[in-house]
């Protein structure tokens, strides 16, 4: 029973920071590529930044190359995305996404098996 818990988002200013936080529960997390997607309103679920199990693999979108970096602590069951100089284009519901079903990183949101409910990011202008 394996469950993803997104936290950290909230409102924010342009330039702002925000650290967000992807507690993994019912599995250990080192078995498990892990990606943080995000959905803006009218847009497609594009994925933001991805982690191979082990952390030595990352891909990240061209939209937060720079300003976006992924992390892991699988000791303590967790994901992170450190997002540094927001713009109003990062506003979006941000989901943390985990799988076990291939090897390496999926920057296609087929690829993953469980999904966390979403985490609201707001940067106003």
């Amino acid at each position: 029973q394996v469950r993803l818990v997104e936290s950290g988002g909230g409102l924010v200013q342009a330039g702002g920071s925000l650290r967000l936080s992807c507690a993994l529960s019912g599995g250990t997390l080192s078995t498990y590529a892990m990606a943080w997607f995000r959905q803006a309103p009218g847009k497609e679920r594009d994925i933001a930044a991805g982690i191979s199990r082990s952390g030595g693999t990352t891909y990240y979108a061209d939209s937060v190359k720079g300003r976006f970096t992924i992390s892991r602590d699988n000791a303590a069951n967790t994901v992170y995305l450190q997002m540094n100089n927001l713009t109003p284009e990062d506003t979006a519901v941000y989901y943390c996404a985990a799988q076990n079903l291939r090897l390496g990183v999926s920057r296609f949101s087929s690829a993953y098996n469980y999904w966390g409910q979403g985490t609201q990011v707001t940067v106003s202008s």
